[in-house]
């Protein structure tokens, strides 16, 4: 019998020069014959997307940051690379045939639009960009479902759940547990976190991430926000996504079912692993990456999250249940006072003041288009600049 070879994936890859980006050609690079790059962008990193281009050829490379084109185009002019500028240009590519799947690598909201252009052009969407979900989660599913198009979760948890939902009917669910490595700081009493530095919160137990999501993942934010994608994702009430904390990050989640069992999936936590298996569906490919072992972790312990200590994780259900707007007002709030406390502007716990401000004073609109989203997030950044500074005045007077 003839062996039929499958044809190459053609991926593009938006946010490449970021932690999943370039995971994501880590991967690509160990399946030379089943992906191929069809186009990279990156906002800022042109030095790294230059890299990235030379070595993988792509048909198209996008740099957000317009000063650096002619940077980036002269580093590929001998090369038959289109080159773009601008993050209009970023949604604008994904209007091309010549790809067919997109990865969505971007951090924030700057995801919303090309992957709500890629839907309307019918691409399936790998999804590691949770804001998006977030943010609009009933437009892109909605359109997601109107366009025949799937979005595979490529964050470890909602691929964990994904798989373990693979061959089972819907409505089988009773509720899902997305399991936390409960960051750097679990365990720690008030006083300690109001001490915290950034290099403290920057330093993550068992995985290796950018720093907007290592933020979130110390102050339990990022799990909220894997709370309202896990809604979106696989169309379940806030009361049946429940949040265990797991310090080995071995579980990456549980599924129980209406009869009381349950699946979980497993394996070393490594973001190679998620990315594989998105990029692969419906197919599982093998791989060379590390093999968990019972033996070397002899325990797996669980425990509650301290939603009193860690209020972000609160703020996320309490924006979930109001539904509306306010998941995107949570999410445009948190983006701002991370980097407010990346920048040293405010204080650990003082993230958490700017978040729950901004969802008390942004305006609540219940049925949101489009627009109303735009300008939502665009009130909810000023909202919070404007109470990062009244905090900064405050503490020059003191």
């Amino acid at each position: 019998m003839g062996s039929t070879t499958l044809p190459k994936k053609r991926i593009a890859l938006l946010g490449s020069t970021g932690s999943i980006g370039r995971q994501t050609l880590d991967v690509i690079r160990s399946n030379p014959d089943r992906f191929e790059v069809d186009i990279l962008t990156a906002l800022n990193n042109c030095d790294v997307l230059i890299g990235q281009a030379i070595e993988f050829s792509p048909n198209v490379v996008v740099i957000g940051n317009t000063s650096c084109y002619g940077k980036v185009a002269s580093a590929l002019k001998s090369l038959p690379i289109k080159v773009f500028a601008g993050e209009d240009s970023i949604t604008q590519v994904m209007e091309m045939d010549s790809f067919d799947l997109m990865v969505s690598a971007l951090v924030g909201y700057a995801g919303l639009r090309p992957t709500l252009k890629a839907i309307e052009y019918g691409k399936n969407v790998a999804l590691a960009n949770k804001e998006t979900l977030v943010i609009a989660g009933d437009l892109v599913t909605e359109k997601a479902r109107a366009a025949k198009v799937m979005i595979l979760p490529v964050d470890s948890e909602h691929s964990a759940i994904f798989q373990c939902l693979v061959g089972e009917k819907p409505g089988s669910v009773e509720k899902i547990y997305l399991t936390a490595s409960g960051g750097p700081f679990r365990g720690k009493t008030r006083e300690n976190l109001k001490r915290v530095t950034r290099e403290a919160a920057l330093n993550h137990p068992n995985w290796k991430m950018g720093n907007k999501i290592t933020i979130d993942s110390a102050s339990l934010m990022n799990k909220g926000l894997e709370v309202i994608e896990a809604r979106w994702l696989f169309g379940l009430k806030s009361s049946q996504i429940d949040v265990v904390i797991h310090p080995q990050s071995i579980i990456h989640s549980i599924v129980q079912f209406i009869d009381g069992s349950m699946k979980a999936q497993m394996g070393l936590p490594d973001m190679r692993m998620p990315i594989l298996y998105a990029l692969g569906f419906p197919e599982r490919l093998s791989s060379e990456l590390p093999r968990f072992n019972f033996t070397d972790h002899p325990q797996l312990t669980f425990e509650k999250p301290d939603k009193a200590l860690f209020r972000n994780l609160a703020l996320a259900y309490e924006a979930l249940e109001a539904g509306g707007n306010m998941p995107c007002i949570l999410n445009a709030a948190n983006e701002i006072a991370v980097h407010a406390f990346l920048d040293d502007k405010i204080k650990f716990l003082e993230m958490t003041d700017v978040i729950e401000r901004c969802l008390q004073t942004v305006p609540f609109i219940s049925k949101p288009s489009y627009d109303d989203y735009v300008a939502t997030h665009i009130e909810s950044i000023s909202k919070a600049d404007e109470f990062i500074l009244n905090k900064l005045q405050n503490r020059g007077k003191h």
